[in-house]
């Protein structure tokens, strides 16, 4: 109870996933080291100044093109296809660049993972992982369009589950060994996710910096219900559903929420099915997995990695024996605190977050660890006396926010009720 009784005077968001809780003392850099921004009415003769970069090599993978060589099976011989803009974030295991394609001008967003220790290469591969297995886009989940795999100043393109590439056997051997393969020290091996630009910021960002709209919540709340449903289909459970991880584009006029983060996310397999991402082979091998995974349903399947950000962590998921209606009592946080615009601040970083809490005396506790505490407890909401909030969205929110997982709705119902509740409104 002391290292929690701490944890709430320092208000902090931690992510205590096994090994991923360490990353951020393993992953910290020089934070000057930023971005300048570029030039993009000419993209076919600009690159990244030398000075600006994080590391040299990125003007071999994403400045000056990739080049072919023995030791990277399929690499491939062509121009640079993307320069780096400016950095936009920076995280415990990456960092993230706005960039632009040479060809097209769309501007895209560059995730820089270095896979230097086991803990780093197994979020990685999440994120892949999840991120590949998706047969479908959906317009509420992050597109992924391309993953290259960097060594040597050299590069290729990931494929899911390919056992043809050496480089790829041997990270999913460091994820599941817990221990490097790649190689000496000297020589880095990076992983590059080329994903679509959000402009729009994340959540918090987002609401936070603009008045109150019940339209626009509304909305909100009607994509993110739309996009878990997509993904507890497709057999992902997120596991960091929070503010943080919703992004913003607003390419198409309006606001449009996008879910992504995907280092903590489980793609759950049945049972004797291939595991996650070490599958591969022929076409047929590949349609076999996918059929073995289709018959998971991932309300039952039991995950106990602890794993999450701590305001928006079921009760179960403190206790480690979870399934993805924990996904279900993060999104009840986001969506409760969002309608009511319920803040805290975060020790580490002094942002204003979005986030729902218990409040003891002077301090403020998370909703799941209260609830751990005292199963009986009675949530109050709306938390506010003057809110707006319609009784059928209390109703649904109390029903998320269940201690018992079972009385939780799982996705599918989710997204019934949610768009008969916001379309009514």
């Amino acid at each position: 109870m002391d290292t929690r009784n701490t944890m709430r005077r320092k208000l902090r968001s931690v992510q205590v996933c096994k090994r991923a809780a360490v990353q951020k003392g393993n992953m910290k850099r020089d934070v000057g080291k930023v971005l300048r921004a570029i030039p993009v009415g000419n993209n076919e003769d600009t690159e990244v100044p030398m000075e600006a970069r994080d590391d040299p090599m990125e003007q071999d993978c994403f400045s000056t093109g990739f080049f072919k060589n023995e030791d990277l099976e399929n690499a491939m011989i062509m121009a640079p296809r993307y320069s780096l803009l400016r950095e936009v974030g920076r995280g415990s295991y990456g960092v993230v660049y706005e960039a632009v394609a040479r060809k097209t001008g769309a501007r895209v967003a560059v995730k820089k993972l270095r896979c230097d220790a086991p803990e780093n290469v197994e979020l990685a591969l999440s994120e892949f992982w999840a991120l590949a297995s998706l047969e479908k886009k959906h317009e509420n989940v992050v597109q992924l369009e391309e993953c290259v795999l960097q060594r040597n100043g050299l590069a290729q393109k990931m494929s899911h589950g390919n056992k043809r590439s050496k480089q790829y056997l041997r990270l999913v051997e460091t994820s599941l060994k817990g221990e490097r393969v790649l190689g000496c020290p000297e020589e880095p091996c990076y992983l590059w996710f080329v994903m679509e630009f959000c402009e729009g910021g994340d959540l918090n960002e987002y609401i936070l910096s603009r008045r109150p709209d019940p339209r626009t919540n509304r909305s909100f709340m009607r994509q993110l219900s739309r996009a878990v449903a997509f993904l507890h289909q497709n057999n992902i459970v997120h596991r960091d559903l929070k503010p943080d991880n919703i992004l913003i584009s607003q390419r198409s006029g309006k606001p449009v929420i996008k879910v992504a983060d995907f280092g903590l996310s489980k793609v759950c397999a049945r049972l004797g099915a291939e595991p996650d991402g070490a599958g591969g082979g022929d076409h047929g091998d590949r349609a076999a997995s996918r059929a073995n995974r289709n018959v998971v349903n991932v309300n039952k399947f039991w995950l106990s990695s602890a794993c999450g950000s701590d305001f928006y962590m079921a009760p179960e998921v403190w206790e480690g024996h979870y399934t993805a209606k924990a996904d279900i009592f993060a999104l009840g946080i986001i969506i409760w605190a969002m309608s009511e615009r319920i803040t805290f601040i975060d020790g580490e970083s002094k942002r204003e977050l979005l986030g729902s809490y218990v409040r003891r005396g002077a301090e403020i506790v998370p909703v799941g660890e209260a609830m751990l505490e005292n199963p009986k407890m009675v949530l109050s909401i709306p938390a506010r006396p003057r809110s707006c909030m319609s009784e059928g969205l209390r109703r649904l929110l109390l029903d998320m926010l269940a201690v018992n997982p079972q009385d939780r709705p799982d996705a599918t119902q989710l997204q019934t009720r949610m768009d008969q509740i916001t379309c009514a409104a």
